[in-house]
Parts: C-alpha cells; sequence; structure tokens
C-alpha cells in the first residue's frame, strides 16, 4: 500500500466521486466526517444531492466490505473510518469540539504513518502545518491559473502572400507563422481558435479568423449587427461569431472576461436576433440562470415564488434587457412604466425564462438558448451537470471571470468555468474566447479602474 490520505468534508462536498482518484493508496475517513456528512445530507442545492451521493456510495462499500477495518475501492487502494482518537491531545487553544480539529486527531494519531490531510480549507491546512502534517488541496480537478488557462485566442503574424488571399482561401494551419521580428515560430492552435493575424510585411494589416479543420477560415458573422449591436473590438467580433453559430455546430459556448466586457450583453443581443428581430426557430426561447454563493442557504427565505425569490439575483440580466430593448440612451429612463411593460411583454410571451440553478438538474433542455451568468462561480460538477442536460437544438453559454469568485471552497483553479474551458480546449463542438482588459466597453472609469484597481 503507498500513501495514507485522510479526507476532509469539503472535498466530498465539492467532488462527490473524489473517493476514487486517489489510485492504490489507502483512505481515511475521521467519524466527524460521517457526521457533517449525516448533517448536509437534507440540505438544498448541490451540498445535499452531492452529501447523499458520497453515504450512498459508502453504503455500497459497506455492505460489501468491513469500513473499520478497511474496504477496497472499486478503482484500487482502500477506505476505512477512523474514530475521532479522542485520546490524542492537541496545542492549547484548539479547541477539541471543533469539526476540523476532531479531524486533526486522526491525523496526529497517525502521524507515524505520515498521513496527508487532503482538504479545500486552506485554514485547516494551516493547523496542520503547526502540527508538522502535511497537507494538500484536493487537485485532481484543477487547472492552470491565469495567463497559462486556454484563451481560445491568439494574435499570429504570416507571409503578406498569404495574408493577401486570406478572403478568399484561408490560410493552411501547416504553413508556417512568424513573429514581428520575421523569426519563425511553432504554433499551436486548436479547433476553433480564434486568430487575430498580423502581415509579417505590414503591421496595420489584420484578419480575424477561426481555426477550422487544417486552416484559419474568415469570420462568416463579422459583417452581422445581432439586435442592433456593433462589435468595438477583436473579442466582440470573436465573441459575435461563437454565439451566432447555430447549435447543431457549436452547440458550448464559453467567454471569459473581466466586467464590462460585455459578456452578458452581447449574449442577449444575439438571443433577441434569433427570437425577436430575425426570427430562425433555431430556439424556442432564451432560459438564463445566475448561480449565487448564497443561493443554496438564502433562497428559502426569500418571500415571493421562484421568479420573485431569485430576481435580486437577476438583477444584472434586466439592467442588460432594459439596454437593449430600448436602444435610446439619453431617453431610455424617462418612462420607466413603459419601459417596464416591455420587459413584461418579452417574459408574458414566455421568450426569456429565468430559472434558479438548482432546477436545472434532471432537465432535458432541447431547443433552448442558455445562458449561464457567473459561471465561475459554479463546481465542475455542476458544470458537467449542465452542459450533459443539453438536448437537440440546445446552445449552452457560459460566461465568467475567473477571478472574481465568491462561493467558498473555490478559486481560479477549481471553479467550474475554468474546468469546462481547459477540459473543451480544442473541441469542434465549443467555441471560447477570452475578452482582454483593454476591450472593457462599460465606461471610461471602468476601463480606467480595471487598468488601476
Amino acid at each position: 500500500m503507498g500513501k495514507i490520505y485522510v479526507i476532509d468534508t469539503n472535498v466530498l462536498i465539492q467532488s462527490p466521486g473524489a473517493l476514487e482518484c486517489f489510485e492504490d493508496n489507502e483512505l481515511v475517513l475521521p467519524l466527524v466526517v460521517l457526521e457533517e456528512l449525516d448533517g448536509l445530507k437534507k440540505a438544498e442545492g448541490e451540498k445535499g444531492y452531492n452529501a447523499r451521493k458520497v453515504i450512498r456510495y459508502l453504503e455500497n462499500l459497506r455492505r460489501q466490505d468491513d469500513l473499520i477495518a478497511g474496504a477496497a475501492l472499486p478503482h484500487g487502494g482502500r477506505l476505512r473510518v477512523e474514530p475521532n482518537c479522542i485520546h490524542e491531545e492537541l496545542p492549547e487553544g484548539l479547541p477539541e469540539d471543533k469539526g476540523d480539529n476532531r479531524i486533526l486527531k486522526v491525523c496526529f494519531h497517525l502521524r507515524d504513518q505520515k498521513p496527508i490531510l487532503v482538504t479545500k480549507d486552506l485554514v485547516l491546512r494551516l493547523k496542520a502545518q503547526l502540527l508538522g502534517i502535511e497537507a494538500q488541496d484536493f487537485s485532481s480537478q484543477q487547472v492552470l491559473t491565469g495567463e497559462q488557462q486556454y484563451r481560445g485566442r491568439q494574435e499570429c503574424y504570416v507571409p503578406e502572400p498569404f495574408f493577401d488571399r486570406f478572403g478568399e482561401q484561408g490560410i493552411p494551419v501547416s504553413q508556417y507563422q512568424c513573429d514581428a521580428a520575421g523569426q519563425v515560430l511553432p504554433v499551436t492552435v486548436y479547433q476553433n481558435e480564434f486568430i487575430l493575424l498580423r502581415a509579417d510585411a505590414s503591421l496595420r494589416k489584420t484578419q480575424l479568423g477561426r481555426v477550422w479543420g487544417d486552416r484559419v477560415v474568415p469570420l462568416a458573422y463579422a459583417k452581422d449587427t445581432p439586435y442592433g449591436v456593433k462589435p468595438r473590438n477583436a473579442g466582440q467580433y470573436f465573441m459575435q461569431e461563437a454565439l451566432m453559430k447555430p447549435a447543431d455546430e457549436v452547440p458550448l459556448v464559453i467567454i471569459k472576461g473581466q466586467a464590462g466586457t460585455a459578456k452578458t450583453f452581447y449574449s442577449l443581443a444575439v438571443g433577441l436576433e434569433k427570437l425577436l428581430d430575425h426570427p430562425s426557430g433555431e430556439y424556442r426561447r432564451i432560459l438564463i440562470c445566475r448561480p449565487n454563493a448564497q443561493f443554496d442557504t438564502d433562497i428559502g427565505f426569500l418571500p415571493g415564488d421562484e421568479q420573485e425569490k431569485i430576481s435580486p439575483l437577476m438583477r444584472p440580466i434586466m439592467d442588460n434587457l432594459e439596454q437593449l430593448l430600448d436602444k435610446d440612451d439619453t431617453a431610455r429612463y424617462d418612462d420607466e412604466l413603459e419601459l417596464e411593460s416591455v420587459l413584461a411583454e418579452v417574459f408574458d410571451r414566455n421568450l426569456i425564462q429565468m430559472e434558479a440553478l438548482n432546477f436545472i438538474r434532471g432537465r432535458s433542455l432541447e431547443k433552448i438558448y442558455l445562458i449561464i451568468d457567473e459561471a465561475q462561480n459554479m463546481t465542475p460538477n455542476q458544470v458537467k451537470g449542465i452542459i450533459t442536460r443539453a438536448g437537440k437544438g440546445t446552445k449552452v453559454i457560459l460566461l465568467g471571470d475567473p477571478q472574481q469568485i465568491d462561493k467558498p471552497f473555490l478559486d481560479e483553479r477549481t471553479n467550474g468555468l475554468s474546468y469546462a474551458s481547459e477540459k473543451m480546449k480544442g473541441s469542434p463542438l465549443c467555441c471560447q474566447v477570452t475578452m482582454l482588459e483593454s476591450e472593457c466597453e462599460r465606461s471610461r472609469l471602468a476601463l480606467e479602474a480595471i487598468g488601476r484597481l
């Protein structure tokens, strides 16, 4: 047997399949973890669902083997439940009745076997270090950080002859591409990656394209203005191309970027174009979900029906709809009642629906234009659940900023948006684009703040 891993509750709540990710090693579940799972099994939303899933998994193991002595795991290794080791003493100042400290007691009891504590809780990892116990984050669902993440776009320099023929023939990806100084550099591209092309002999010449097959081809929707919205920068041209593509060609779009880069605004504009301005019959309605870090606990205490409960969380969506449905910037808010009636009509006609993310599970969505805003606050399992709900003709759009995460135990490397981006990289069914800081179009102040704060 290899290493010994002590598993914290938060690992199982975020990733209920985590127990199968440790290969041929021994896993230890402190008894307090079972107690915490029992306390969470009736919770609403993702926490309760995942707790119940883990409990069922443990029950199946118990039926086959002895969890106290150690049960064999399906994919190798063994798992056992360890009592709370109340005889072990912790340093003064660590209350013995606290769940985290009871986990530390188990680790301290096993110290001769050099256990590794696996937890999403940074404070618990710091406590473990004080006791000389090795502690790690759960890394099976982690991706790269920051600039290392897949951006869905890049800038390339190409020889002038190829550049001039780009509009007619595209450019074979097998052709060498070079930097501004004329050096030949290897360039790795992925299917559906967006390319900003520059001519090596004249840096002012640019073209926008997308990798398809063995060529970089021109954008098909560059001249479109969905719902009257015209792209203002390269990122918005790329975003428009991804969103305008029919669902049978590109059923998944992932757009990352900071606030003010028009991610939500543009997604809604394309949806309204398809349903209102030039009805294409592609989609039955727009469905909008917006996960929230407090959603599981707070929604039940808000008054009203489901729509009234989630309306505070959906206010940013309504702000964008107001701008799109009334394009007159100067007089838009002169008559608030008229604006509200226009919004109400769209919802009354069932063209747009807003729904709690929790209620998407179990559904099969067909011919739906599905927008998931603030997707960085989703776990990898939630993102998988959403994408696998997509039926025939449905387009799933994930929007968010991996650097603006509000949900506990998620970060830039473990959130669902970044996870989906990395795993779907190169898929012919997925288009991605990361908006640049310089592409903020909200206001001069917003752009200034992004650069300074």
